[in-house]
């Protein structure tokens, strides 16, 4: 099985389109008809979220910690209990490509750091968009880490010591870890995501504080 987490708080406006996007990559037919369980982890949400994710047919999981690292941390857990192999991690602001899953897999790696490209600039100033395209990879053996485009096996995970109970920078932390247990990691352009270009940080000091800090 193949687990998909998406940490969620507060995303009606956006989460539709995202849990649309990874339905459609998990029907893609090089995952050769295997079962991909599609996880939303409802932190402290407030708004219509949890409908939109029930109404997609998705599991859901409620918690209250204000907090991606453990979100995406108990997700993982729930996914790994039951039977997971595989976990790709998206964020609700995010679109998957329709071969998201079938590229993390075909690369044969413990551990898959993809890209993530900007769907709309909503108005950003053309030099802040100059500036993050002078600085980012958008290649393979690219050196970028993003929890909006990030896979792993079950073994490499339980290895690394899991998601660290983070508000930013989970996903650094983690492929630090695998790093350090010596997992294969391919650095790949090829998995897309496209992510939001909003500046209202989630997580505060997280993809839109680094936009911002481009302003």
């Amino acid at each position: 099985m193949i687990g998909v987490v998406i940490p969620v708080h507060d995303e009606e406006q956006l989460l539709g389109a995202c849990i649309d996007s990874v339905l459609q990559a998990a029907a893609h037919p090089e995952l050769g008809g295997e079962t991909v369980q599609v996880l939303a982890v409802l932190d402290a949400c407030s708004d219509g979220s949890a409908a939109i994710a029930e109404a997609a047919g998705i599991a859901t999981l409620a918690i209250d910690a204000r907090n991606v690292g453990q979100a995406r941390a108990t997700g993982v857990r729930w996914l790994l209990d039951r039977g997971a192999r595989w976990i790709a991690c998206t964020d609700a602001d995010s679109i998957a490509g329709a071969n998201w899953l079938a590229a993390q897999l075909a690369l044969g790696a413990d551990v898959v750091c993809g890209t993530v490209r900007i769907a709309q600039w909503d108005g950003i100033h053309l030099d802040a968009q100059a500036r993050y395209h002078a600085h980012y990879q958008q290649h393979d053996d690219h050196r970028h880490v993003h929890g909006a485009n990030l896979g792993f096996s079950a073994e490499a995970y339980l290895r690394a010591g899991g998601f660290p109970p983070l508000a930013a920078h989970e996903d650094l932390h983690l492929v630090r870890a695998f790093e350090r247990s010596g997992a294969r990691i391919s650095w790949s352009s090829r998995p897309a995501v496209h992510t939001s270009a909003r500046l209202d940080a989630r997580a505060p000091e997280g993809f839109a504080a680094f936009l911002r800090g481009l302003l």
